[in-house]
């Protein structure tokens, strides 16, 4: 069986599972039944040579994990938002996917609006105030890197008080731990599951980070005299920075050795904020999730793991 590698999102009270073209939903509804949506998901470009060019397929992922994530986040909330009406509406389908479309279009545009000024933007205006103290312009760049970093931990730190938003780290890692029980030849079971791992490599927030780092790099080496243009520049070099970041975090999934893990230490530290250990209710959801759309029996099968339970 081929396997380019699970990948998955935390949503609210649910877990989302991306094998190659397919992807399954797996939310725990409020009466406590698993509800599980499959669907097939191409991404916005459907070119598949375009797809695989480095760099590009890069930027062209960050995309589509935005827009399917807000989907199965949309997805998800449904459920409550029954809960909380109390009573089902008729639902004209054709006129509520428009409006979902529109609402997920216009959410993807904000949302990325929104990062960048407040994690491109605002630390570059910020490190202003600096100036008259530093001359170096590296050094000045660097001071940018570090508040770029102070706001992104600040942010997690943040969002993570909230109880909604713990819940949904605690489905994210559970996410996590039913890939590595998988990618650790082990049966995807809710005791194995258990003991594995509840950070990866290949995680959005390792990629996030990279990001963040990867631009303090570009930032201080590229250098203007213009601040309209040094502004421009940090919204022009996002893609090539995301494209690059990518790249890495797809090694790091890959490969195992002494460079790779170092270089992934950072990503996995902050996971341990954006994850938490999840209950078995939540891990029987991720497991629902990737059962549906991958047969993690036939791989290990495949890959000489029959000495493990597979029942």
């Amino acid at each position: 069986m081929k396997y380019s590698g699970i990948g998955g999102q935390a949503v609210m009270e649910g877990v989302m599972m991306k094998n190659e073209n397919r992807y399954a939903v797996a939310v725990r509804k409020p009466d406590k039944d698993i509800a599980v949506e499959v669907k097939d998901y191409t991404g916005l470009i459907k070119n598949e040579k375009v797809k695989r060019i480095p760099i590009l397929r890069g930027v062209l992922n960050f995309i589509d994990s935005m827009a399917l994530g807000i989907s199965t986040l949309t997805f998800s909330a449904s459920f409550f938002e029954e809960e909380e009406s109390g009573k089902a509406k008729p639902i004209d389908e054709s006129a509520k996917k428009k409006k979902d479309n529109a609402e997920m279009g216009f959410t993807v545009v904000l949302s990325f609006v929104l990062a960048i000024g407040i994690f491109m933007l605002l630390p570059y205006y910020l490190s202003q105030f600096f100036q008259k103290y530093i001359v170096s312009p590296t050094i000045l760049a660097l001071v940018e890197g570090c508040i770029r970093l102070v706001i992104f931990v600040a942010y997690v730190l943040l969002i993570s008080q909230m109880e909604d938003i713990r819940r949904v780290f605690m489905y994210h890692g559970a996410e996590h731990k039913c890939i590595n029980c998988i990618e650790h030849g082990m049966a995807l079971t809710v005791e194995n599951v258990k003991k594995s791992s509840r950070l990866h490599k290949r995680c959005g927030t390792s990629f996030l980070l990279f990001v963040l780092i990867l631009s303090i790099l570009f930032f201080a080496f590229i250098r203007v005299d213009s601040r309209i243009l040094r502004v421009a520049l940090r919204v022009i070099l996002i893609p090539v920075i995301a494209g690059i970041s990518y790249e890495f975090i797809r090694l790091a999934g890959r490969k195992d050795n002494g460079v790779v893990n170092f270089l992934s230490k950072p990503g996995l530290m902050l996971q341990k904020l954006t994850t938490k250990e999840p209950d078995e209710s939540m891990i029987e959801v991720g497991i629902a999730s990737v059962e549906a759309v991958f047969d993690w029996k036939t791989y290990l099968r495949e890959n000489g793991e029959e000495t493990y339970d597979l029942s």
